[in-house]
């Protein structure tokens, strides 16, 4: 069976974070990056379901880490946030621009909270060129769950063993395998290449960091 779909993870995939914005909150925090992102990620399932807002995501931050954030520190955390997610990867960009010029179904699956996802869709025209764009806050669904895979396939219009996905982290590419998809983790462009290649996924349209490739609008 041929892949019909390529989904991609946004975060780590799509994106790289910002180094700036990463800097920026260790300072607002007064953390170092191990503890930081240990509290970072603890209630990032809650934020990324919707059951937290942006306000009451930091709020548990502080009372985990034994801070409390003041209202002009709590508005730089959510923008430092925000700006930490949507520093763009050009090369996968421009991949999934070449996939989509080709024909080729592309979708966007990401646990996504609010506040990025505001961002994303004011400044981000691209979007609109993936066929399916399936965010975890606005369906109270996160990866690894199977549902959500499922859930993607079905708005695309292809089996799931059709769809090919691509994340950074091990367990929502056991997760998609899990619901019958195809699936890559995602480390770097360079390395998804050969990892294609090795597969015979993909072989006959443009290849990840082909030079002929351009950023979409």
């Amino acid at each position: 069976m041929s892949i019909r779909a390529v989904i991609f993870d946004y975060g780590e995939v799509l994106c790289t974070p910002d180094p700036d914005a990463w800097h920026n909150l260790l300072t607002l925090t007064g953390l170092d990056a191990a503890a930081f992102e240990r509290f970072y990620w603890e209630d990032r399932r809650d934020y990324d379901l919707g059951i937290l807002d942006a306000r009451g995501y930091w709020t548990h931050f502080a009372t985990r880490v034994g801070l409390v954030f003041g209202p002009v520190q709590l508005a730089a955390l959510i923008e430092n946030d925000v700006l930490l997610w949507t520093h763009l990867s050009e090369p996968m960009l421009a991949w999934a621009a070449a996939l989509q010029k080709t024909g080729m179904a592309t979708a966007i699956l990401s646990n996504m909270v609010p506040e990025v996802l505001r961002c994303m869709r004011q400044e981000f025209a691209w979007l609109r060129h993936f066929s399916q764009l399936t965010w975890s806050c606005e369906l109270g669904m996160v990866k690894p769950d199977p549902a959500i895979y499922l859930y993607t396939c079905e708005k695309l219009g292809v089996d799931p063993a059709e769809a090919l996905f691509l994340d950074d982290k091990p367990g929502n590419v056991r997760g998609a395998e899990q619901a019958g998809l195809r699936a890559l983790q995602f480390t770097c462009i360079e390395q998804l290449r050969p990892d294609l290649a090795t597969r015979g996924w993909l072989q006959n349209v443009p290849q990840p960091g082909a030079d002929e490739v351009s950023l979409p609008a």
